[in-house]
């Protein structure tokens, strides 16, 4: 399943992309930021109706927890740190919810 939208999408967020440029233009962290906030939601709500599946995925509560934080602003949200997630993280937790779907039995 590798490529699928979602990581072909998230990769041309941030291809090509410096931290300055995050920083300066809204339409891209706003975008970044949104793409965290529905992954956040998506894996909360598994968390509640698939609790097994759910225990599967890498970081789920972190992750959840810095979806609250974009949402909810319980601080101040920490650029660099977004930044560096959706450089360094957000592929590895693709591929490895690509594999769980890929092991899921047909519905």
């Amino acid at each position: 399943m590798a490529g699928t939208p979602g990581s072909q999408g998230h990769a041309r967020l941030v291809s090509g992309r410096t931290f300055e440029d995050y920083e300066h233009d809204l339409m891209l962290k706003s975008a970044v930021e949104r793409q965290f906030q529905i992954l956040g939601e998506a894996l909360n709500r598994l968390s509640r109706v698939d609790s097994e599946t759910a225990e599967k995925v890498p970081d789920l509560p972190r992750i959840v927890a810095f979806r609250n934080v974009l949402v909810h602003g319980y601080a101040t949200i920490d650029d660099a740190l977004v930044w560096e997630v959706a450089r360094t993280r957000v592929h590895g937790l693709v591929d490895s919810l690509e594999r769980l779907l890929s092991e899921a039995p047909e519905a």
